[in-house]
């Protein structure tokens, strides 16, 4: 089992920047991928980034050329960095660890962290 633990949510004016983080503890060899989800009042859970455990990225369109995901391996956390923040990207942000076991695909997810973006 993967424990996944968010922090860095804030009430921000458009135009800043934010800079979540993602703590990841247990299991965490077996991690194949991390994401940043969000959920907006009203609205369905959306990807916002990813990153595999090769390294490789994907954003949602809406997000692109804004927000960075990252990671530090040796502090075992995923970081999204969010620039020009805009107000529609209020939500809550969500960690969320992959990992495959056995052939079945695993999710552990965090309680989430507000993102708040004032016009």
């Amino acid at each position: 089992q993967v424990q996944v633990v968010e922090s860095g949510g804030d009430l921000v004016q458009a135009g800043g920047s934010l800079r979540l983080s993602c703590a990841a503890s247990g299991s965490i060899f077996s991690i194949n991928a991390m994401g940043w989800y969000r959920q907006a009042p009203g609205k369905q859970r959306e990807l916002v980034a990813r990153i595999t455990s090769g390294g490789s990225t994907n954003y949602a369109d809406s997000v692109k050329g804004r927000f960075t995901i990252s990671r530090d391996n040796a502090k075992n956390t995923v970081y999204l960095q969010m620039n020009s923040l805009k107000p529609e990207d209020t939500a809550v942000y969500y960690c969320n660890s992959a990992r495959v076991v056995a052939g079945t695909v695993l999710s552990d997810w965090g309680q989430g962290t507000q993102v708040t973006v004032s016009s």
